[in-house]
């Protein structure tokens, strides 16, 4: 199956808003793929007659599916950066009965996740004032997963990306096949890999120091995900798996911030606080510009 990327909409509608179109909204189908959906939070002061444009932060939830609540996590943050939360939520067992990683490869069961993600960033693009078409991306976890390899695929539609312990990470490795590397990454996705794109795009790493547990991560030749050249990082654990993806892409060029929050386990509700003033830092420089 082909797919081809959404048209860009900029500019959005001036149009007056209803009650659920600010604060916590509901979940809405994709049009692109209604059996996806997303929430939004919407700052109270936007005013739906005409006014300044707002930034976009886009939340990727993990294995658990918490999106609403990542999106409530941030409710404080949108109102006083004026930004836009959009929480996408990717329902398990798309792919086959039980499954729960589709969205991390970002193209399975004939669902394009990334191209999906797009199409709702262009719905509330038409629904709402957006300042750029670019945005911020964090996902913590399954959302780290989503979001390393969404800078990969579309560095130019991000203003920043914060990638959040993912469990399998994928190297820019010409020497394998995605996911270990991305020696096909063309023939997957359509585009080739854009490295000075992905070097305009800040990049921030989080994890918690203790983030040590690998039994939910652990490579054998028996799992599903396995493939030539995973035994590299069979055995290590998510703080090395990190250590190695920023090693990766600081080899071709690309900065990274890397920051470990000391005693934190696997949970991203203890890296908020550190991505929430990462993003205001990138959105400051992005408004200076």
């Amino acid at each position: 199956m082909s797919f081809a990327p959404p048209p860009l909409r900029e500019g959005g509608m001036a149009g007056r808003l209803g009650f659920y179109d600010r604060g916590r909204t509901p979940y809405f189908a994709s049009r692109m793929e209604p059996r996806l959906c997303y929430c939004l939070y919407v700052p109270r002061e936007y005013d739906g007659q005409g006014g300044e444009a707002f930034d976009l932060v886009v939340l990727v939830h993990g294995t658990a599916r918490s999106a609403e609540t990542y999106r409530n996590f941030f409710e404080d943050f949108a109102e006083r950066e004026r930004a836009i939360i959009l929480a996408p939520l990717f329902p398990a067992g798309m792919s086959a009965p039980g499954e729960l990683s589709s969205y991390k490869l970002m193209r399975d069961g004939g669902i394009a996740y990334d191209l999906v993600l797009l199409d709702m960033v262009a719905e509330v693009a038409e629904r709402y004032r957006l300042r750029s078409d670019r945005f911020l991306l964090h996902g913590f976890s399954g959302g780290g997963h989503f979001a390393h390899r969404f800078l990969y695929i579309h560095p130019e539609r991000l203003m920043g990306v914060s990638i959040g312990a993912p469990g399998i990470v994928t190297l820019l490795d010409p020497d394998h096949d995605f996911w270990v590397g991305v020696r096909n990454f063309e023939a997957i996705f359509g585009t080739a890999l854009d490295i000075e794109a992905m070097r305009r795009v800040p990049v921030q790493m989080v994890i918690g120091g203790e983030d040590k547990e690998t039994w939910e991560i652990r490579l054998t030749p028996q799992d599903s995900w396995w493939m030539p050249g995973a035994e590299s990082l069979a055995e290590a654990n998510r703080l090395q798996r990190m250590a190695a993806l920023r090693e990766s892409l600081e080899s071709c060029g690309i900065a990274v911030r890397h920051d470990i929050v000391p005693g934190a386990g696997h949970d991203g509700r203890a890296m908020v606080s550190v991505v929430q003033h990462w993003f205001s830092t990138v959105l400051a420089s992005s408004r200076k510009g």
